[in-house]
């Protein structure tokens, strides 16, 4: 697989940093264009070089004010980006499809056609790509694409930084970056201009990197995504706990930082109301700039991504199978919380989660499963019933066993992978009404207390639940319960309570 790597521009001229914002500002418009004229149904089966010969041929490209190259490589880039905004549309179109129809025909024909870009011709696929594929529009405006052919790399001396000369305007006039790297760029590059400075991103492949050479461990086990850290195990590990504490910071830092600056942007509207402009502009331009606070931003980001990285490799060292919830689709939920609290959760990176596992697993050769996520964290492991969630502790209704919530969805996640009843796509209620099911099943087959005084309890079969075989399967049971309780949470501190066998030790 290939990772993407970016170098960064180092003491760069001002004067070059103009050149290179100007390039990007025409080239921009370039993608305006390519969105604006086939970013709907005259883009459906056109590809970059159909119109790239039309331009040539009617004079278009004349207007560009770029060298051919440039322009040429950046209609491929927009082009790119129209079809993989057309192929997100069709992810929805297909499960529209999917819950119209339970013929098995139909559905191979839709998804045929809707594959091979035919569906105008189709009356309900043409509807159905109407409703989820909206026209795009452009808003990059600071990306410059360098094919590998057009630049070179040297360096001033021996293991020093490498410097990176892009075409500019002019032909054959090259501008220089120097960059803060030693490692030379390879292929395709993308220039990214962003608060003066250039970032130049380029693509490697995965197997190279020191971190792929790593090997995995022999287990299998399920991992659940959290808020306060990163993963928790099924063994009980917490892997990456000080996401929590990043998020929480930043989230109350732009909290303060967003109010106070909301004050300034309304003395600035007032000053501009009373007729002051030179008082507005000033303070538009001093004090409500978005330099610091992108800089800011990105070295948060940084620090989010490293944290999670480092904990999703501490899981591949340990399992070679890694079994894990799905979290694109939302789960609704009646629990109200406060501002604060969906304000921080907000900020809950579990995409930047998603894709380390996706990426590393396959750049370390572990498999990555993806189950329901449904009830996870509310089923306790012990009983496999509805337990009950206070804070981050799942009581058991059954047999009054404590868990670590977290702990407890990890280990519900590595049973769920192979349940044929519980798929991926089984809505939640449908999950609820099955773990339902499944715990009236296990219960029939328990005494059933009577409401005589003298506490005789007799089954559904009429066999007193005082008899030796009642009396040894009921022994043989409890005893199975806690042993597996016992095992499953031998790695955590939280010690397991059950109703008639007393406090049972984890340790």
């Amino acid at each position: 697989m290939k990772v993407t790597r970016i170098a960064y521009s180092k003491n760069l001229n001002a004067q070059k940093y103009e050149q290179l914002a100007e390039q990007a500002r025409r080239l921009g418009q370039v993608r305006s264009l390519v969105w604006r004229k086939y970013g709907a149904l005259a883009g459906v089966g056109v590809g970059d070089r159909g119109i790239r010969d039309q331009w040539m041929k009617d004079g278009t490209a004349d207007t560009f004010g770029v060298l051919a190259n440039a322009w040429k490589e950046t209609l491929r880039d927009a082009v790119a980006d129209v079809k993989a905004n057309r192929e997100a549309a069709k992810v929805s179109v297909r499960q529209a499809i999917w819950r119209r129809t339970s013929d098995q025909g139909e559905r191979k024909r839709l998804f045929t056609v809707l594959k091979c870009d035919q569906w105008m011709d189709d009356p309900y696929l043409s509807r159905l790509m109407r409703k989820h594929w909206k026209h795009g529009r452009n808003r990059t405006a600071n990306q410059i694409v360098v094919r590998s052919d057009l630049y070179r790399t040297f360096t001033l001396a021996e293991g020093g930084d490498v410097w990176l000369a892009v075409p500019s305007l002019v032909r054959r006039q090259q501008i220089v970056i120097p960059l803060n790297t030693t490692v030379a760029p390879t292929g395709t590059l993308r220039l990214i201009l962003r608060d003066g400075r250039v970032e130049v991103h380029y693509q490697i492949d995965g197997r190279s990197l020191k971190s792929s050479q790593r090997l995995c461990g022999t287990a299998k086990v399920g991992v659940d995504k959290g808020y306060s850290e990163v993963l928790t195990d099924s063994e009980g590990n917490h892997h990456g706990q000080e996401l929590g504490g990043l998020l929480q910071v930043e989230s109350d830092f732009l909290k303060t930082k967003n109010a106070r600056r909301a004050k300034i942007q309304a003395i600035a509207e007032k000053a501009r109301a009373a007729g002051d402009s030179a008082k507005a502009d000033r303070i538009i331009r001093n004090n409500l700039g978005t330099t610091k606070r992108n800089r800011r931003r990105r070295a948060f980001e940084a620090r989010v991504r490293t944290v999670t990285f480092t904990a999703v490799h501490a899981v591949l060292d340990m399992a070679n199978h890694v079994v894990a919830e799905d979290l694109t689709r939302t789960i609704p939920t009646r629990k109200k919380l406060g501002k604060d609290t969906n304000r921080r959760l907000a900020a809950w990176t579990k995409g930047v989660t998603a894709e380390a596992l996706n990426s590393l697993s396959e750049r370390r050769g572990s498999a990555l499963s993806l189950v329901n996520a449904a009830y996870t964290s509310q089923v306790a492991p012990c009983c496999r019933i509805l337990g009950t969630r206070k804070g981050d502790r799942l009581h058991c209704t059954r047999c009054g066993a404590v868990w670590q919530a977290d702990h407890a969805a990890a280990i519900n996640v590595l049973e769920r992978d192979g349940d044929t009843d519980i798929t991926l796509y089984t809505p939640h209620m449908r999950v609820r009404q099955l773990i339902q099911e499944r715990t009236d099943r296990h219960r029939t087959r328990l005494p059933v207390q009577d409401s005589s005084t003298c506490g005789e309890r007799t089954s559904s079969t009429g066999r007193s639940a005082n008899s030796p075989v009642r009396a040894a399967a009921t022994k043989h049971t409890r005893e199975a319960d806690v042993t597996r309780i016992t095992n499953r949470s031998h790695s955590t501190s939280l010690p397991l309570r059950s109703a008639e066998e007393g406090y049972v030790n984890s340790g």
